[in-house]
């Protein structure tokens, strides 16, 4: 029998916690607009933090799939961008401390690597663990973001449910933390965020904005976003930008209100993601706005 606690390492100054927030987002799966990545990575650069515990990648990554960057200089070697699969410790903007898992998702060994992560809940006191990512959905951005919230009671998640039913989707170890884990009576829940599907494949800072919304009105932690939301604003408006440069995008947007309000007010359709209007794909729409945003980032350099 492995132990599961040889997976990963503590720090030699692990404070005591009362019922910290564990969370957690691994880079890997569906991650629309980028929403979990960029959530994790703004509070990681905004606030004070450090690593509590790491994990033994050389153990659950395959190097192979996913190659390191190695950098060579005239005629040697001389770094190597490991990765990294670690817990920080943070305070919000209130002082409240909790914690922060990132990294890349692990390859193999899920199931131990679960055990591992409820072990080392338990050993920091984690009182709610919660995840965070983007899904892809034929919604456009002039609506406001729906979000899908999952858990392992319904009372952490509380509101409708999903309009989505019963579906089988492919597996991410962050789901299936939740789902082992809350057969062991931890709490544990995740937001996804429905982001536009011509934008699921560019960073979407307001989907980041609404996961770390949603994280607050279920975990009271408070978080600096001033910084995050001015980037949506942004972005919203350089997409408003080649909207009105483009009758054909106006025209499909204009299609995707009309399907997006029919939904919201109860016409006859099964989800969101039905599609009967013909329309240029998420893809066709995505590639276009991917060259207005180069074309822009080359105009400002």
């Amino acid at each position: 029998m492995f132990d599961p606690t040889d997976l990963y390492r503590l720090s030699g100054d692990v404070p005591e916690l009362t019922d910290p927030v564990l969370l957690y987002h691994f880079e890997g799966f569906v991650d629309a607009g980028g929403a979990g990545r960029l959530a994790i990575g703004h509070l990681l650069a905004e606030l004070e933090h450090r690593v509590v515990a790491t994990f033994d990648v050389d153990r659950l990554l395959d190097y192979r799939s996913r190659r390191p960057l190695m950098t060579f200089d005239t005629d040697r070697w001389v770094d190597c961008e490991a990765p990294e699969l670690a817990v920080h410790l943070a305070n919000d903007a209130t002082g409240t401390p909790f914690l922060v898992m990132s990294g890349p998702e692990p390859d193999r060994e899920w199931e131990l690597f679960t055990e591992a992560i409820g072990a080392l809940a338990t050993r920091l006191n984690v009182g709610k663990l919660v995840t965070m990512h983007g899904i892809p959905m034929a919604a456009p951005h002039t609506r406001p973001l729906g979000v899908t919230a999952h858990g392992t009671r319904p009372e952490l998640v509380g509101g409708p449910g999903s309009p989505f039913g019963k579906i089988q989707v492919p597996g991410s170890a962050a789901a299936l933390i939740e789902l082992r884990l809350g057969a062991r009576g931890h709490d544990a829940l995740g937001y996804a965020v429905h982001v536009p599907h011509y934008l699921a494949q560019a960073e979407y800072p307001r989907a980041a904005v609404t996961a770390l919304e949603a994280v607050t009105r279920s975990t009271g932690l408070v978080f600096p976003l001033a910084a995050l939301k001015d980037a949506a604003e942004k972005t919203t408006a350089e997409i408003e930008e080649q909207i009105i440069a483009s009758a054909e995008l106006s025209t499909a947007i204009q299609g995707l209100e009309q399907q997006y309000d029919a939904f919201t007010t109860g016409a006859e359709r099964e989800n969101l993601m039905a599609e009967t209007t013909p329309m240029p794909t998420g893809d066709e729409l995505a590639a276009q706005f991917e060259r207005f945003l180069a074309e822009r980032d080359e105009r400002d350099s």
